[in-house]
């Protein structure tokens, strides 16, 4: 199968240079030259393609053979097609056929291709500064200039053997890129989780996102879009709901650090986003005001679609800062998330974007539903005005970096009914090796609870805005549903408080002991 032949490249790719290159830090590197190849063999099937449909006499010629001086003539036309160009002599295939011809530091070569591409060359926003992260010349590479060179020399040699292209689309270049990101988002630990949401959670994500709508979707927008990982899923779901293309879907996406948001760029143009159709924006979401910035001005309260899975609890300015004060987007609920745990400033974010019958599928942290503070606050603000649609508990250690049983929060601007549909889902999982992983049966029978809004003993139960009201806004699913769990649970309480009183009960009697000992003395 082609795609266990990709697996096996890449492990050999990560075998090969295991222990010489940090794993984090060597992501970009091997991310970033798939990329390269990828955009070198798109230009030539883009080629190869446009001289067969016009019947041109030379359509036998392979791109990578022509002359620079005569492929020179074309550069307008390709960067109107799909964005960038690339001279013959700067493809991938033809760097690797040069490799050790020129015993000079031949990642510094590859950084000059890479910087005329797309810090001269590429006028659109989507290729900017892609690499700017990238640098084949880093000592992270090697302390010396050979080994720079040996272990660049054996990146593009095990890059060239990756069994990438089928000969009439180039979707396995996704197909590899999304592995890779898994397999490095596993070994990262607490950051692989920031970096890379698991594929079947960003399924249960976008599904319910997309169930009901009035109308057909066209923007999608993630705040913390990490590697685009929900975006791209996304893509997938809604091209094959309402078998749209690029052109009519838009995809918005925000990112605090650049090299994920430069990968997460990649990812959408290997996953055969076009370049006009998204926009990532390496900013930081909680801080950047969305007025004062022009992307992100125009989607304003017409996102259709919001998928996102957010840091847990990270700090932020908060009410330090008075800007955010006074922020449209913070405003309404009348407080500010704490400082030291940001996650409700996401979930207001994501409702100041979106459209009046649009859907936001938030992951978020389990304490923010029941805590009290200005959380509480933001719950009474959220439950009173029928923004809350669902709360599903999902089950433990499904995230990277994470054994946190996580949540996801449905919101809703226009609302049948009022009142909240709780899932508890905490058992809906199967065991993979050291993480648990929903199944398609476990995301079916969420669904189907989800889009019924059916009650069901110990699994999900429907409450009115007025109850949550009454128990202090409080959105805690375990609050609202009891199971085999709660029980145990319980159980394990009561017999923890008997052994306590017994302890205290003997605490008492030899205090009691202590006493007469000395009154004797």
């Amino acid at each position: 199968m082609l795609e266990n032949k990709i697996y096996k490249s890449i492990w050999d790719i990560a075998d090969d240079l295991r222990n010489k290159v940090d794993s984090w830090d060597f992501k970009q590197y091997v991310l970033g030259m798939i990329f390269y190849r990828f955009i070198s063999e798109n230009i030539a099937y883009t080629f190869h393609k446009n001289e067969e449909d016009s019947n041109s006499a030379i359509q036998n010629l392979r791109y990578d053979q022509v002359d620079d001086l005569i492929a020179e003539e074309w550069r307008e036309g390709f960067v109107k097609e799909i964005g960038y160009f690339l001279l013959p002599s700067e493809l991938f295939c033809n760097v690797y056929k040069n490799l050790g011809k020129d015993k000079t530091d031949e990642g510094e070569a590859i950084n000059l291709v890479l910087d005329r591409i797309f810090k001269k060359i590429s006028k659109f926003e989507a290729f900017d500064g892609l690499f700017t992260e990238i640098d084949f010349s880093s000592d992270k590479l090697g302390k010396d200039l050979q080994a720079r060179i040996q272990r660049m020399e054996a990146l593009v040699r095990g890059v060239q053997k990756m069994e990438l292209s089928d000969n009439s689309t180039l979707d396995t270049f996704g197909t590899a890129y999304e592995y890779l990101m898994h397999m490095y988002a596993t070994a990262a630990g607490k950051s692989g989780g920031e970096f890379f949401t698991p594929s079947e959670v960003s399924e249960l994500l976008m599904e319910i996102a997309v169930f009901k709508h009035k109308r057909a979707i066209a923007i999608i927008y993630d705040p913390a879009c990490g590697s685009g990982s929900l975006l791209l899923k996304a893509k997938k779901i809604l091209e094959k709901q309402q078998n749209s293309t690029d052109t009519s879907l838009y995809y918005y996406g925000q990112e605090i650090n650049l090299t994920t948001a430069n990968l997460c760029r990649m990812n959408m143009i290997l996953h055969r986003v076009g370049y006009a159709s998204f926009k990532i924006l390496n900013v930081d979401t909680l801080t950047t005001v969305p007025k004062e910035n022009k992307i992100l001005k125009d989607i304003i309260g017409k996102c259709d679609v919001i998928v996102s899975n957010p840091p847990y609890s990270i700090k932020w300015e908060g009410k330090d800062n008075p800007v955010l004060d006074a922020d449209d987007r913070f405003m309404p609920a009348g407080s500010l998330a704490p400082k030291n745990k940001a996650d409700m400033a996401f979930i207001m974010h994501s409702l100041y974007f979106l459209d009046v019958d649009g859907v936001a599928s938030i992951v978020c942290f389990p304490g923010i539903l029941y805590r009290s503070g200005s959380e509480q606050q933001i719950r009474q603000y959220l439950v009173n005005n029928n923004f809350v649609d669902s709360v599903i508990l999902l089950a433990e250690n499904l995230f990277y970096g994470t054994s946190i049983p996580a949540c996801i929060l449905v919101l809703r601007k226009s609302k049948e009914n009022k009142n909240v549909l709780f899932i508890n889902a905490s058992n809906e999982c199967v065991k993979v090796v050291n993480r648990n992983k929903l199944s398609q049966e476990n995301i079916k029978k969420i669904l189907d609870t989800y889009k019924a809004r059916k009650e069901i003993d110990s699994f999900s139960k429907v409450v009115s805005n007025e109850e949550i009201a009454n128990n202090d806004y409080n959105l805690s699913v375990g609050n609202y549903i009891f199971n085999d769990i709660n029980e145990e649970q319980e159980i394990n309480i009561q017999n923890l408080n008997k052994e306590l009183e017994s302890i205290v009960e003997e605490s008492n009697k030899i205090r009691d002991q202590i006493k007469q000992i000395i009154e004797q003395l």
